[in-house]
């Protein structure tokens, strides 16, 4: 059993709570522009001193309002700044937050609310209220006894509310909390079966922080440091990053629509930001497309072979001249213009959620812009691992942070512990036994490797891997991740367990298609051009590039291209934009069987 751990390189307190960060901003530095939100369409400046003020009057109304330490309060909403506001106006009155998707459908808002116990929600809008009122009526969330909105001024009800309520008692209240309290009950969104309640106390957060922050000086030491957060912040990912940067006093921004996100960020200028990978290739697919609409594809394409020919060189010491001065050319003709795209001063971004894939992780080192892949779960407060500027193997997901140890069992199935580890599942004994050992190794499910510097590589989930009648083990993610890098793909399945050979179900990128149609001369809509010829034969080279990845046994010999598309709120789509494989195959159990049938 190969086994590497990093030792701890700081002390991490034994007292506090996450509420201490934002006490200390607003006495040591009551003026550092801590956030900048948008209001009216303009984004104004939130002080320290300012975020104190508006927290405490939010927690004194939940006070106010009956909420007791330990209780569970429930926050439905888009990525906004109300969001980080309530957060730590519910740790100040030494509360939980449950963190709803605001996707969520009545019935995971019926089970979140009714499982947690939760005494209080705050939801965004009238959208949320019908979820919360739906479930609420089929007798769900017998707890409850609050409903606000935040588009009915949730935020100056509760502070109206709370004015009764002394500074005192509500110091009182905020410093009874140590890190052995609950701080967050976060329900994985979970690929099969219902959501679980982890457990995640403020002494995970402030063990996760303290290394993380640390680790990554080069994101939260620099001089204006700034991220801008689009991603749900009801995940994990998301809002560690949102209390680090607190933690840091990094100026923090808040996108609630993808569609905004461009200007966004054209405006707001992170100087990092963090993303899953469906993101990035989102974002290389979408330039590759408008080049190619521009007549300059061969142009881009040419720039985005150099930029890894050129990220791969610096990983063996030596990059040629020819490489470099072709390098020098492009970043004056393409890679410019995407990190003007990204804001123009985003130096890093961290992907997690998902693996990478080592040709995106090259393509954007090599325009200016490193991706920092890293490793974690919702049960370990994100991180567990991540590649730091100064070591860094692309391809990897980085070695375990300070404190904690990586085991690969012998089924090859990757092990963890650590501080930032959970405590557990919220009221599910026998989950919690099943995913934590009594030393305190919890079981990922991923299987994975470990290479002799403690880099990890992640080669696929334990219960996804596919055995063919042959004997064959093959890990689909491998070539999923390598089909959805093609402009053309938005999603894939790779299927074949159990069966003679592999093959793959694959979904058409909607965005993408219509440049694709108009370059090859067609037109229609998607739907009426599934068996057009040429379309096949982009998806079969796709294929192929993909095959080159793995042996003979393991490529995929036959595809179909499904009409339907897989979405979120479809239910093929976690929110973190896993595939939820079950609901696919059980979906798409035709067009599975038809591809053995001939």
């Amino acid at each position: 059993m190969r086994e590497f751990s990093t030792p701890l390189t700081i002390e991490i307190p034994a007292t506090g709570n996450l509420t201490d960060d934002v006490v200390t901003n607003a006495r040591q530095a009551p003026d550092a522009v801590v956030f900048s939100r948008k209001v009216d369409g303009a984004w104004s400046d939130v002080t320290a001193a300012q975020f104190l003020a508006e927290v405490s009057a939010v927690a004194k109304g939940l006070m106010a309002s009956g909420i007791e330490p330990g209780d569970r309060v429930a926050l439905i909403s888009k990525t906004r700044y109300e969001w980080t506001l309530l957060d730590y106006a519910i740790w100040f009155a030494g509360a939980a937050t449950v963190p709803v998707y605001e996707t969520s459908s009545a019935e995971q808002v019926a089970w979140i609310l009714t499982d947690s116990g939760a005494k209080a929600v705050v939801a965004e809008g009238k959208e949320h209220l019908a979820r919360v009122n739906e479930a609420r009526q089929a007798g769900a969330g017998t707890d409850l006894n609050h409903v606000w909105s935040i588009d009915d001024n949730a935020v100056d009800v509760l502070g109206r509310l709370g004015q009764d309520i002394s500074d005192e008692a509500l110091e009182e209240r905020r410093t009874s909390v140590t890190p052995l309290d609950l701080a967050t009950l976060i329900y994985t969104s979970g690929t099969t079966g219902r959501p679980k309640g982890c457990m995640l106390t403020h002494g995970n957060f402030m063990f996760e922080l303290g290394v993380a922050t640390d680790e990554l000086h080069h994101l939260f030491d620099t001089d204006g440091a700034s991220t801008l957060l689009f991603l749900p912040l009801a995940h994990v990912f998301a809002r560690i990053i949102q209390v680090g940067a607190i933690k840091k006093r990094v100026r923090v921004g808040h996108s609630a629509d993808i569609k905004n996100l461009l200007g966004d960020l054209e405006v707001f200028q992170p100087t990092f930001i963090l993303a899953v990978p469906r993101v990035f290739e989102k974002v290389f697919n979408s330039a590759s497309q408008r080049a190619t609409a521009d007549g300059r594809g061969k142009i881009f394409d040419r720039a985005a072979e150099t930029a890894i020919t050129w990220s791969r060189a610096q990983d063996g010491g030596r990059v040629p001249l020819r490489v470099r001065a072709q390098h020098a050319l492009f970043d004056r003709l393409v890679y410019g213009k995407l990190r003007t795209a990204l804001g123009g001063s985003c130096q890093y971004a961290v992907s997690g959620g998902a693996p990478l894939g080592d040709r995106l992780g090259h393509f954007y080192r090599g325009i200016g812009v490193t991706v920092l892949e890293g490793y974690g779960l919702t049960e370990t407060t994100a991180a567990l691992t991540v590649n730091l500027p100064e070591a860094q193997k692309i391809g990897t997901v980085g070695r375990p942070i300070p404190g904690t140890s990586v085991r690969v069992a012998d089924d090859g199935e990757l092990l963890f512990r650590g501080g930032q580890v959970f405590a557990g599942y919220w009221r599910n004994e026998d989950a919690t036994h099943e995913a934590l050992t009594r030393d305190g190794w919890f079981h990922t499910g991923d299987v994975g490797e470990v290479d002799d510097e403690g880099f990890v590589r992640i080669t696929g989930r334990k219960k996804e891997i596919l055995v063919t009648a042959g004997g064959k083990n093959v890990a689909p993610a491998v070539l999923e991740d390598r089909l959805r890098a093609h402009a053309l793909i938005d999603q894939c399945m790779v299927v074949g367990d159990g069966q003679p050979f592999i093959a793959a179900l694959v979904t058409i990128d909607r965005e993408s298609f219509p440049a694709w149609a108009e370059a090859h001369g067609r037109s229609g809509a998607l739907e009426d051009l599934l068996d057009d010829p040429e379309l096949h034969a982009a998806v079969e080279a796709a294929v192929e590039d993909a095959n080159k990845a793995v042996s003979k046994a393991e490529a995929i010999r036959k595809f179909t291209i499904l009409r339907e598309e897989w979405t979120e709120e479809g239910g093929h789509l976690t929110p973190s934009l896993k595939l939820k494989r079950n609901v696919v195959m059980r979906e798409f159990r035709e067009d599975v069987e038809a591809l053995y049938l001939s």
